[in-house]
């Protein structure tokens, strides 16, 4: 496509991938006057040298960062939804009529765009989703260690408190309660452990407590 067919593109749409953008752009009567397939490096580049357009993408890994540096190029980046730019995707799923979807989507009025996050945004959510990771494990693996005593007949009250109290005393039980095998490592239970001591509260040192 050549340079000077960049300023009759009024609207783009972007599909975004790992390495590879597929980018399709429209000019006022909605004709395509580009369709390339960029590299993740040749992105902001191209865009520096592109008049101001509007510019659409769906809102996935990546696409945050990407729309803060092309509104800081004076374009208008908007966020939307993947379910929503589903409805206007022609014949045969691929990544070029995907980038056609989302450049026809953006321009819709009714469309609900979402507000692209800031830096401090997308570390806050990080820091929430990598604390929800952890306490999903740590109570996965509660659950197994009960039910692990449990099939030898030792009943543990739900909750990380009361197996972190009681585990000491359980390790301790004579053989008959539980097995010597079970009892020293290596054990599913001593594995785990240091989720369930205070030597390993230092794992969710950057959290509240839950």
């Amino acid at each position: 496509m050549p340079e000077t067919a960049h300023t009759a593109i009024a609207v783009i749409g972007i599909d975004i991938g790992k390495n590879s953008f597929h980018v399709v752009g429209h000019d006022q009567r909605g004709g395509i006057v580009l369709r390339q397939r960029w590299s993740r490096g040749q992105v902001e580049a191209r865009f520096a040298n592109m008049p101001p357009c509007l510019i659409g993408m769906e809102a996935c890994v990546g696409a945050h960062h990407l729309s803060r540096k092309l509104n800081g190029l004076g374009h208008d980046a908007r966020l939307m939804p993947a379910k929503y730019v589903r409805a206007y995707s022609k014949g045969q799923k691929n990544d070029f009529r995907d980038a056609e979807a989302i450049a026809e989507a953006v321009q819709r009025p009714t469309m609900k765009f979402v507000a692209t996050k800031t830096a401090d945004q997308l570390d806050l959510q990080a820091l929430h989703r990598v604390r929800e990771r952890l306490v999903s494990q740590r109570t996965g693996i509660i659950n197994q260690i009960r039910a692990f005593l449990l099939e030898r007949g030792v009943a543990v009250r739900q909750g990380q408190r009361f197996l972190r109290a009681e585990l000491p005393g359980i390790l301790a039980s004579p053989p008959d309660v539980l097995s010597p095998r079970m009892g020293r490592p290596p054990v599913p239970w001593r594995i785990f452990e240091p989720f369930l001591t205070p030597s390993a509260t230092h794992r969710y040192e950057l959290f509240p407590t839950c």
